[in-house]
């Protein structure tokens, strides 16, 4: 294969390929596929397509490889081995959710109230902690906490592990459902600060919209029963008694499940109860203090 199309050409290319599919970001998933395979980042990529420069030997055809692989739409993350997720690149694969940049919205409610919370040591857990990505962030962006991280799915449990390896392990982490985490912390329940998750919560007769949902994010982590409900409503029993008095839950739900999510925490005794909206004004993440 001859190497005299462009960067630029083969960009053009890619992008009108995908937004045929209907990959809603056609130019940026170009741009991260090319990127990737040259090992440059987005601002060198983009002097060489200015400068109209031509792919290096082999990898015009590596990259037209990994353009056929998205536009099945196996997700991006998948195709580069990684996901960006605040400070982080976590690795990510199959048999594990791919963190969506709503959920770091999730993680500054945790990050604020840590350094809130007045304590030397704080102490955070994570139920369901998929790649690990709400528990890493939190423990690098704000250090002086305690994280505790647990993940039910074997296949998940060991990109958490991956990942907490690869940020110095500032994570505890365990295997075990978040039914358990009572008996999982020990002597710590009734001590944590703060407990947050972003559990299952589509309902087991929803189809996600988008495909690489719909056939590449694990079952496990997105079906949580009839209502997609039934995390929630464990998670509102065994917060409390992870939480010391005044601790925070903070959840992660459906832009439509913010009413229901507050009638059980409000029905579980939690007080006060709130929906916040996430940066398209959509409700997307309900917290709930645990009375004093």
């Amino acid at each position: 294969m001859t190497n005299d199309v462009s960067l630029g050409e083969s960009l053009t290319a890619a992008a009108e390929e995908f937004a045929e599919v209907g990959i809603p970001t056609p130019e940026v998933d170009a741009l991260l596929l090319a990127a990737h395979v040259l090992g440059v980042g987005r601002g060198e990529l983009a002097a060489r397509v200015v400068s109209e420069a031509t792919w290096p030997e082999g990898q015009r055809g590596t990259f037209e490889q990994l353009v056929i692989r998205r536009a099945t739409r196996e997700p991006l993350q998948h195709i580069t081995g990684e996901a960006g997720f605040r400070q982080l690149v976590l690795a990510v694969g199959p048999g594990v959710f791919v963190p969506r940049p709503e959920t770091e919205l999730l993680v500054q409610m945790v990050v604020d109230a840590v350094m809130a919370s007045g304590q030397p040591s704080p102490r955070v857990i994570d139920l369901g902690t998929g790649s690990g990505a709400i528990a890493l962030a939190v423990a690098t962006e704000a250090p002086h906490a305690q994280v505790w991280a647990v993940e039910k799915s074997p296949e998940a449990y060991q990109w958490a592990r991956r990942n907490n390896e690869r940020n110095g392990n500032p994570v505890t982490l365990v295997a075990g459902d978040l039914s358990d985490a009572v008996q999982i912390v020990g002597d710590l329940a009734g001590r944590f600060d703060v407990v947050v998750s972003n559990p299952p919560y589509i309902p087991d007769a929803a189809i996600p919209r988008d495909a690489e949902v719909r056939l590449y994010d694990p079952a496990i982590a997105l079906y949580g029963g009839p209502d997609g409900l039934d995390a929630v409503r464990v998670l509102a029993n065994v917060a409390q008694q992870l939480l010391a008095p005044g601790g925070l839950l903070a959840i992660e739900h459906g832009e439509l499940q913010g009413a229901d999510v507050r009638t059980i925490l409000t029905d579980a005794g939690w007080r006060p109860v709130a929906t916040h909206p996430d940066l398209t004004t959509r409700d997307r993440y309900t917290t709930g203090v645990w009375p004093s």
